[in-house]
Order: C-alpha cells, then structure tokens, then sequence
C-alpha cells in the first residue's frame, strides 16, 4: 500500500502503525546502530509504480526504513513524499545488479553505485 506523506496526517500514521508497527525508540535505534538507510538511487520500478516517479530525466530517491513488523520506503518526486508500507511476510528482496524489493505485485530496483555500497551494512541489517 503507497501513501501520499508529504503533510503529517493522523490517520496515515495510525494506518503505518498498524500494519508495520511503531517507530523504534531511540535508545533501540541506537542499538540496532541506525534504523534508516542512506539515501538510495531508483533505478527501474514495475509499470504500477511509474505514478511516482519523476517524469523527466531527473534522478529518482528514495529512503528506507526498519519497524518491528515491516519497513517503509520513503520515495520523493518532486516536492511530494509518498510512503510504499511493506509488512515482513509480503517482502522479498532479490540480490542482482544491485538490489530490488518486491512486494504487493509491484517492485522498485536500487542501482548498484556509490550509494549502494554505502548501504551494505543496512541491507545486512534488514536481512537479519
């Protein structure tokens, strides 16, 4: 499911808790040693995600995040947020030229650059 996040919404928030859980409080965010990535490069999305992309040649980013039953992936377009909430049991994650998530019948590909390699140590954290 993709929200629209770009203003703060009561029940948008509740909906993300409900179905990912809450945020991680700061003393288990330092724990876990961070609990967001760095901002990754989209390279190619499956045809129902094209909606929220950038229409001409800009470059694509986007943020993910970790919760106790799920992750967000935060994507910007322009001066817009938009939020694809993904729960553990839809997620699966393919290891290709660089990295792609799938999950509810759509998909999103990481390109393999500098940003990627930055962000090792995050995917190893979420695999885990």
């Amino acid at each position: 499911m993709i929200l629209e996040t770009t203003y703060n919404n009561k029940d948008n928030k509740e909906l993300i808790e409900d179905v990912v859980g809450k945020p991680y409080s700061l003393i288990k965010a330092l724990k876990l040693k961070g609990v967001g990535s760095k901002r990754l490069i989209i390279s190619e999305v499956s045809p129902n995600m094209k909606k929220y992309m950038n229409k001409v040649a800009d470059i694509n980013y986007a943020n993910i995040e970790l919760r106790s039953k799920g992750i967000l992936i935060h994507i910007n377009k322009g001066l817009r947020n938009f939020c694809w909430i993904i729960p553990y049991y839809h997620l699966v994650i393919y290891k290709t030229n660089g990295s792609s998530i799938h999950a509810q019948g759509r998909y999103i590909h990481f390109e393999n650059n500098r940003t990627f390699k930055e962000n090792k140590s995050f995917f190893r954290k979420l695999l885990d």
